[in-house]
């Protein structure tokens, strides 16, 4: 049948919808793009923050929580990641708390001394969740992740502390980390953070180990160095058609 005029008039193409579908598309595209370089859209929404703990025994209910540290992450414009902000408390043993002697002669720490400046579980707490919530605002996040070395024993810590403390507004996943010592097994072929950081290429002094800040910070930096190298190797951003 041949085409006409009155043919456009009774079924004319959407032109104006095409386009405008197309553009969308295009913003999408874009706001994809420029999200492989923010940090909120790395992890899913998740803010990752890397923490570090010393205490005066294994069992998060009852042993003394004595020393916290928090390293935030931010990413560059070109998305690689890198330390950001740091916190750091001595902490009072909470009411009640045990202290096993083992624990106070490897980690070296005396919990009467004075000179410590020890603050309470909820001080210390809430100057490290405020912190937190400023940076997932900041950044886009919905929700932060703890980052740390053999995770699981660090986040039940700050759980528990932050549960005797009656901290609501607790800004951390309840149950999932991203744990660097199983992360460097996977990279590096190595689980303790010493010789991960060592075969990592980070400088590494043992004899500042078992302090949460520099324990806290060479962790951060191990962390950025894997989720960086794997960029680098091209892991990300993941391939078209792999991250549905």
């Amino acid at each position: 049948m041949p085409f006409s005029y009155r043919d456009t008039l009774l079924h004319p193409a959407p032109k104006f919808g095409i386009m405008r579908a197309e553009f969308d598309e295009d913003k999408k595209l874009m706001a994809d793009k420029s999200d492989l370089n923010a940090l909120s859209g790395r992890f899913r929404g998740y803010y990752p923050v890397v923490i570090d703990v010393e205490t005066a025994g294994f069992n998060a209910q009852t042993d003394a929580l004595l020393e916290i540290a928090a390293v935030t992450l931010q990413m560059n414009k070109d998305g690689w990641l890198l330390p950001d902000e740091t916190l750091h408390f001595h902490v009072e043993p909470f009411e009640g708390a045990n202290l096993q002697p083992e624990a106070l002669a490897f980690n070296g720490i005396d919990p009467t001394n004075p000179l410590r400046g020890a603050v309470s579980e909820y001080d210390a707490l809430h100057a490290i969740f405020k912190a937190v919530r400023k940076g997932l605002k900041e950044q886009g996040c919905n929700r932060a992740i703890i980052v740390a070395h053999n995770a699981n024993f660090d986040h039940s810590f700050v759980m528990a502390a932050a549960e005797r403390a009656s901290l609501k507004r607790n800004p951390f996943h309840p149950f999932a980390t991203f744990d660097t010592a199983a992360l460097s097994g996977l990279v590096l072929g190595q689980t303790v953070l010493a010789k991960a950081c060592l075969t990592a290429g980070i400088p590494f002094d043992s004899s500042q180990a078992h302090s949460a800040l520099y324990d806290t910070m060479q962790t951060a930096k191990l962390f950025c160095e894997l989720v960086n190298r794997w960029k680098k190797l091209g892991g990300w951003p993941v391939p078209a058609g792999e991250s549905e």
